[in-house]
């Protein structure tokens, strides 16, 4: 089976928000659009009002879930009917992935609040996945052209994410090794940030550098894995653009997203590890400030759905290989 022979489902993310147009962008481009068969989980009407839809290409369908909510919201702006939509799409997606209907999803930017005003517990795309895929360890992993970031601690406040445990970390390292060799690098060189200044400096700033990740990193060199750290985070990023690394281990949040999107924001893509599905997302927002004015930029987008034929493509390979 080619690549192009996939069914990959899309949401269009916050139905108020540039989602549902970059979306439309991404798959009016027919280089895009020809990677595969493209099931957009979405509204027609509001598809319908984007530039650049419907595609050209026959191998995009629009998965109509209907009208979010009563016809009197109001584009950029936060409503809980469309932050109610907006996970609907996921969630159907994310069920479609489970039943093998679809090989992999990618998902538009969704709003946090309108989520929540709806009145749905939400922290973020990825636990609410994983939770639907009844997964206990989900990761983040941003990917661009000059630095892949991998996170310990995702959507949790920072004073919860210093917490960590040598297990976590050590696991963190185990995924991201297993995602490089699906993107073709099969012996990953990995930095390791520690989670203080200087990475503790010898215990002068804390002790959790030399307790908790160094023997997690230790562990992982048994293994046969080759991992440095812990690593001053402020070195670390500007060492791994330079080819010291192959992937950088974050602690938090913030930690791997600054730098990953200071260095390419419009090409970063966001992909979820520890999930039994395949997951690919853009690393922006919803854009409500230029939401409905045409200004919104595609090209994570696309990089999140090329991503995601990638991976598919990849995982099949070695089913086959395995076969």
């Amino acid at each position: 089976m080619s690549e192009n022979c996939m069914t990959i489902a899309v949401t269009i993310g916050d139905p108020v928000g540039i989602g549902p147009e970059v979306v439309a962008k991404a798959l009016a481009d027919p280089h895009v659009a020809s990677l595969a068969n493209w099931i957009v989980l979405g509204s027609q009407q509001v598809m319908n009002r984007q530039p650049g839809w419907p595609p050209t290409s026959a191998r995009v369908d629009l998965a109509d879930m209907g009208q979010p909510g009563e016809d009197d919201w109001e584009v950029g702006a936060v409503n809980p009917a469309c932050g109610r939509a907006a996970l609907e799409y996921v969630r159907r997606a994310t069920q479609m992935c489970i039943d093998g209907h679809a090989t992999a999803m990618v998902t538009g930017p969704v709003n946090k609040e309108a989520v929540t005003l709806s009145g749905e517990l939400f922290s973020g795309h990825t636990e609410f996945i994983a939770q639907q895929c009844k997964a206990d360890s989900p990761r983040m992993l941003l990917v661009n052209d000059q630095l892949r970031v991998l996170h310990v601690t995702t959507h949790i406040p920072l004073r919860e994410a210093c917490q960590l445990t040598m297990g976590r970390v050590l696991q963190t390292i185990e995924l991201g090794v297993m995602a490089l060799q699906q993107l073709g690098v099969q012996q990953p060189r990995i930095g390791v940030c520690g989670l203080n200044p200087h990475a503790g400096e010898n215990r002068m700033f804390g002790d959790e550098d030399d307790l908790v990740i160094a023997p997690a990193v230790a562990g992982a060199c048994q293994t046969g894995i080759d991992c440095h750290g812990p690593l001053p985070a402020d070195t670390v990023f500007h060492k791994a653009v330079r080819g010291a690394y192959d992937l950088v281990i974050a602690m938090y949040h913030d930690q791997g997203h600054i730098p990953i999107k200071l260095l390419d924001f419009e090409n970063t893509v966001n992909v979820s590890l520890g999930l039994p599905i395949i997951r690919t997302s853009v690393d922006h927002g919803t854009g409500f400030d230029i939401a409905g004015k045409n200004q919104a930029d595609p090209a994570s987008m696309k990089q999140a759905l090329r991503m995601a034929v990638r991976l598919a493509a990849s995982q099949r390979d070695a089913h086959c290989t395995e076969d």
